[in-house]
C-alpha cells in the first residue's frame, strides 16, 4: 500500500501564486479529483475581521484558483457558510476573498440560503460514531455537495477545542448546519464522522493548507499571528493535518480526531506512513500552545465540565442568544480593538502584510 503524500514547500509573497502551482503538481492534486466534475471551493472564514492566520489568506485563495485552471479545471464555485458569531458577507470582503471570486468568475454560493442548495436527510453507509446520536431525526447535508470535488482552504492554527485546525474541521462548517454546536462536546468524533461522508458524497477531496502566517494560542480567532512562509497540500485530510500538527509541536496521535481517522482508516495520522515531498521540515517545531482566552473558559464549563449535562438548556433552547450575544461583543468589540488590532499592527509591516493590502476590498 502506497504511502499517502504531502507536499510542502517555503514560499515568500514575491513567488507565492507559482508555488501554489508546483505544490498542487508535486501533491498530485489531478490524479485524486476528476477535472469532469465540479469543484466545491471551501474557504475558511473562522472570523469576519481581518485577522490574518485565522482566516484563509487571498494569495492562497488565488493561488489555487490559477493552479485548478492551468490543471484543467474550469468548472468552480464556492460554498460559504455562516457560524452564529460570523457573518460570511462581512468576512470575504474584509479578508478581500470576494473581489478574487468576482475576478476569475467564480460564483459564490451558500448552504444557508435556499436559492443555492437545500438540506436534505442522508443515511452514510460508514459507520458513525456519534452524529446520528446527535441528530436522530437524521443527518441532514446540503444537496449541492454530492457528487463534487472540494478543495478545503485552512490555515495552520490552533484551536481551544481540537488543539488545532486544519482539513478535517474545514469541513464543519459546509456539511452541517447552524446547530452544529450541538456536536461540540464530542467535536472530534464529529469531525471523524464528517470525513467518512465526505468520502461517500465527494468525488474528490484534496486540502491547499496555508502555513504563511500561522497563528499561535487560543485559536480560531484570539490568536498570535507567526509568520512561518509554509504552503501544504494534500488528498489526504489526515495525513495533511498530522503533518501540519507535527510542525505545529504536536504528536498528531495525541489529537484525538487525528488517530480515530487513522484508526477507521480515512487515513494517515502516523507520521511514518506518510510521504512528505517538497522542502525539508523534519527539524521545524514551532512549539505553539494552545493556552485559554475568556471565551474558551467559559466554553470549557459549558461543554466538558458537569456543567454539560444542562446544554439541553443551554442550547437547545432561547438562552442560546445570550450565548451567542457574549461570543459576538467579546470577539468583535472587546478583543479585536484592544489586543486583535495591536496584534496585526506587526504582520501589516511585513512582505505578507503588505501584499494583503495590495489586493482589493471591492
Amino acid at each position: 500500500m502506497s504511502k499517502s503524500k504531502v507536499a510542502v514547500v517555503k514560499t515568500n509573497a514575491h513567488t507565492v501564486l507559482e508555488d501554489i502551482g508546483r505544490l498542487l503538481e508535486m501533491a498530485g492534486l489531478e490524479k485524486h479529483l476528476d477535472p469532469a466534475r465540479p469543484t466545491i471551493l471551501k474557504d475558511n472564514i473562522s472570523w469576519h475581521l481581518p485577522m490574518l492566520s485565522a482566516n484563509t489568506t487571498p494569495w492562497q485563495l488565488e493561488g489555487v484558483i490559477l493552479g485548478l485552471k492551468r490543471l484543467g479545471f474550469e468548472c468552480l464555485a464556492a460554498v460559504h457558510n455562516k457560524t452564529v458569531v460570523t457573518d460570511p458577507f462581512k468576512g470575504g470582503r474584509l479578508n478581500r476573498l470576494t473581489p478574487i471570486y468576482k475576478r476569475y468568475d467564480v460564483p459564490e454560493l451558500y448552504n444557508f440560503q435556499a436559492t443555492d442548495m437545500k438540506w436534505q436527510v442522508y443515511k452514510p453507509r460508514a459507520r458513525m460514531r456519534v452524529l446520528h446520536k446527535i441528530y436522530p431525526e437524521g443527518i441532514k447535508l446540503p444537496d449541492y455537495f454530492f457528487g463534487k470535488n472540494i478543495v478545503h482552504l485552512p490555515t495552520v492554527k490552533c484551536h481551544i477545542y481540537t488543539t488545532m485546525t486544519g482539513s478535517m474541521k474545514n469541513a464543519f462548517g459546509g456539511l452541517l448546519n447552524t446547530r452544529r454546536h450541538w456536536t461540540h462536546s464530542h467535536i472530534h468524533e464529529t469531525l471523524v464522522d464528517l470525513l467518512a461522508i465526505q468520502k461517500e458524497i465527494h468525488t474528490g477531496i484534496f486540502t491547499v493548507t496555508d502555513g504563511t502566517i500561522c497563528g499561535d494560542g487560543p485559536g480560531p480567532r484570539t490568536m498570535i499571528p507567526v509568520i512561518k512562509n509554509l504552503m501544504l497540500a494534500g488528498a489526504d485530510s489526515v495525513a495533511v493535518d498530522a503533518v501540519a500538527a507535527k510542525i505545529m509541536g504536536f504528536d498528531p496521535l495525541s489529537l484525538d480526531f487525528i488517530r480515530l481517522a487513522h484508526e477507521d482508516g480515512l487515513g494517515s495520522g502516523r507520521l511514518d506512513e506518510i510521504e512528505i515531498v517538497g522542502d525539508d521540515i523534519s527539524s521545524l517545531n514551532f512549539g505553539f500552545q494552545v493556552g485559554d482566552n475568556l471565551a474558551s473558559r467559559v466554553g470549557d464549563l459549558l461543554w466538558f465540565s458537569p456543567l454539560k449535562a444542562f446544554q439541553r438548556l443551554f442550547f437547545r433552547t432561547p438562552l442560546v442568544h445570550v450565548f451567542i450575544l457574549a461570543s459576538f461583543l467579546y470577539h468583535d468589540y472587546l478583543w479585536w480593538p484592544v489586543e486583535g488590532k495591536r496584534r496585526m499592527k506587526g504582520i501589516e509591516t511585513s512582505e505578507w502584510g503588505q501584499l494583503f493590502h495590495r489586493y482589493p476590498l471591492d
